[in-house]
């Protein structure tokens, strides 16, 4: 059996974890290992791991990358460490012999129309973002995912030639808690869920 993670871990996690619009800090290429060496290990459809991550770091992708950004994310996202280009590989099932090495899951995939994969890609590498972001979360950074932005600008300046889309960003780094706004409302159970 397992045992539920100590009250602090969950505030880090979810509770008093928060996004954040300003981030500051040191963000080293060896803890962006250490995050993907931790978001890798989530769930998804038969171990397909189609999402892809570009870690935006230096002037000269965030030049690449500043064009692509609504009005509102553009001073922070200038401002963050490092900003996340989440993504998927439309062509994942490529890796499905390595990734599901037991049967034939390439075939699965392959053959299906591109509206089909287009979803597969969206909901899995979707959840592998989250995983980014609880993984971010654990390792200490604050995060701050977004849309506000132009996929087709960002597929363009950074994955022309590929079967890669953007999906969301996320900044990373290190932020002040005196900065925040208040922490907006979630809804009850009852407004979101049932048990049946």
């Amino acid at each position: 059996m397992h045992s539920a993670l100590p009250a602090d871990a969950l505030d880090q996690l979810f509770l008093t974890a928060r996004t954040h619009n300003e981030l500051g800090g040191e963000v080293d290429d060896a803890l962006l290992h250490r995050l993907y060496d931790l978001l890798k290990w989530g769930p998804t459809t038969a171990n397909s791991c189609p999402a892809r991550f570009v870690f935006v770091k230096s002037a000269a992708a965030k030049a690449k990358l500043g064009p692509a950004l609504d009005e509102g994310n553009y001073k922070k996202t200038m401002a963050a460490p490092v900003t996340v280009i989440v993504a998927y590989d439309t062509a994942f099932f490529e890796k499905m012999p390595y990734l599901f090495p037991h049967t034939d899951a390439k075939s699965w995939f392959d053959t299906k129309p591109a509206s089909v994969i287009e979803t597969i890609c969206l909901r899995n590498g979707s959840l592998q973002g989250a995983y980014l972001l609880m993984a971010a979360r654990a390792l200490g950074l604050d995060c701050g995912p977004m849309s506000g932005f132009d996929n087709a600008k960002v597929d363009a300046a950074f994955f022309a030639g590929t079967n890669w889309k953007s999906n969301f960003l996320v900044n990373l780094g290190y932020g002040d808690p005196a900065k925040l706004f208040p922490r907006s409302p979630r809804l009850a159970f009852d407004e979101a869920a049932r048990i049946e």
